[in-house]
């Protein structure tokens, strides 16, 4: 009995001494190289950190959404990027992410993802040439992306929304 008693505490303290390891190892990149993707607390706090001052940011929200972004991930090297993810009120669920990026090969982490695309279509917003994707997600809910690019940034909005919802927010990030 004595003798399993020991085993599972040695058991319990290579599982601890493993995951401590594992955490050591996830987090040595981020202190060798500060300017790779990585979430931050608020805007305030990337933009010191990295020193990207131009992030675009629409000025029309959908009521349904929440404000700050529930999450900010952003990255100064090899190329600068940021992503801002928004939640549905009373929800978790994200329904809006906004990515730029000096980079066009640059892909967020796609939690919206157009499952089935109805249509992919040129379109004008604002005197920019941009694509508009229309399509269901995953759940068959209304999916919805369109990118384009504005002075040195490529821009991706994602929604999980109508394209005329989707749209209202791409034109209010424009000038």
């Amino acid at each position: 009995m004595q003798k399993k008693i020991w085993g599972l505490i040695a058991f319990a303290a290579a599982v601890i001494l493993l995951a401590a390891g594992l955490k050591f190892v996830n987090w040595m990149p981020s202190v060798a190289q500060p300017d790779l993707l990585k979430k931050y607390k608020d805007l305030e706090e990337m933009k010191m950190s990295l020193n990207i001052r131009d992030v675009i940011i629409p000025s029309y929200f959908p009521e349904k959404l929440n404000w700050p972004p529930s999450s900010i991930l952003a990255q100064g090297k090899p190329y600068p990027a940021v992503v801002m993810e928004f939640e549905q009120i009373g929800t978790k669920e994200t329904v809006l992410v906004i990515s730029q990026s000096l980079s066009d090969r640059f892909r967020a982490d796609e939690k919206i993802r157009i499952a089935q695309l109805k249509e992919k279509v040129p379109y004008t917003i604002k005197g920019r040439k941009s694509v508009l994707e229309i399509g269901f997600c995953a759940k068959g809910e209304a999916c919805s992306h369109i990118s384009w690019k504005e002075g040195k940034y490529y821009v991706d909005v994602m929604s999980k929304s109508t394209p005329i919802e989707l749209l209202k927010v791409a034109e209010s990030m424009l000038q």
